[in-house]
């Protein structure tokens, strides 16, 4: 059977974090220490996409920022809110193959969010901690400053044991049949030529 759970996701997630700050550049080249055949490449590749747009998501908000910098780091954002869809589609699918075989008990219910996309909230949850932590160190912080840091990342740590929680049992419940699960694709429009008005020179 599957051998997946909230603790070896969130593990991956924070190497990921952690590889990424040994030199904290968003240019730096990528190097997955996973088999890529595995569901584990899969899950350090998407918490990597997270951890860089989190980055681009601070240098765009710099007030120093040219004008022409900013518009190449919103496309740079753009293009990875489409990465980090197309991934967690991608490791969907690969639940979705690997509980092909379970059979679905008389009465199993439908779980709206996918794994993937709980997933997708825990490799993000897993970036705040990080970053909160990060705050306790700052030598120019206020002690006002500590206490609001550390009070929210007591809030953080709960909702991590709340998330880990939430997706042990539902892929316990996936994989005994008492749940199923359907892939769902986000169909987004904005970045498909055939779709968008603008990118298609739709008159207006």
């Amino acid at each position: 059977m599957i051998d997946l759970n909230a603790a070896k996701a969130n593990s991956i997630f924070k190497l990921s974090i952690e590889q990424y700050h040994i030199h904290n550049d968003v240019d730096q080249e990528f190097s997955n220490p996973f088999v890529v055949t595995e569901l584990e490449s899969l899950l350090y590749r998407k918490n990597w996409i997270d951890t860089v747009q989190w980055h681009l998501e601070d240098i765009i908000r710099s007030p120093e920022i040219a004008p022409a910098e900013l518009v190449a780091v919103k496309r740079r954002i753009d293009a990875s809110n489409q990465d980090r869809t197309d991934m967690v589609e991608l490791i969907d699918a690969n639940l979705f193959d690997l509980l092909r075989n379970v059979k679905k008990e008389p009465n199993a219910r439908m779980n709206s969010e996918t794994p993937a996309w709980l997933l997708d909230r825990m490799s993000i949850l897993q970036l705040k901690i990080y970053h909160f932590k990060e705050q306790l160190y700052r030598p120019d912080a206020s002690d006002e400053h500590l206490d609001s840091v550390a009070g929210k990342l007591k809030v953080l740590q709960e909702q991590e044991a709340d998330l880990a929680q939430c997706f042990n049992e539902l892929f316990d419940d996936l994989k005994s049949g008492k749940k199923y699960m359907k892939r769902y694709q986000q169909m987004k429009m904005y970045n498909d030529p055939s779709l968008n008005p603008v990118l298609y020179g739709e008159k207006k």
